[in-house]
């Protein structure tokens, strides 16, 4: 989705980018942070864990914006997400990716 609206200060405003981080072993399969992912960073993976429950995987990696909500859903402390780091000369357009 496009908007037509544009902030002021457009080239001084860089997206943060986060890292997800998932300790397979903890996890118990809930699937609340692949559902309520808002940009669809996470997918339920085929592989059993030891538990005998399917962890999540990252699916898209660059699309996380480090808002930490599946951290905050996940009832077994299974998940967490870090900034990534990145140049610093590089911004990135709000927009990117948006359909």
């Amino acid at each position: 989705m496009k908007f037509w609206r544009k902030p002021l200060d457009l080239d001084k405003i860089t997206v943060p980018h986060g890292e997800v981080h998932i300790f397979k072993d903890r996890c118990k399969g809930c699937a609340f942070c692949v559902e309520y992912c808002p940009k669809d960073v996470l997918d339920m993976s085929e592989e059993f864990n030891i538990k005998g429950y399917h962890p999540p995987y990252v699916k898209n990696p660059d699309d996380c914006l480090e808002c930490h909500l599946c951290e905050m859903l996940c009832p077994e402390f299974a998940i967490f997400v870090t900034l990534k780091e990145e140049e610093k000369s590089a911004k990135v357009p709000i927009n990117k990716g948006e359909k």
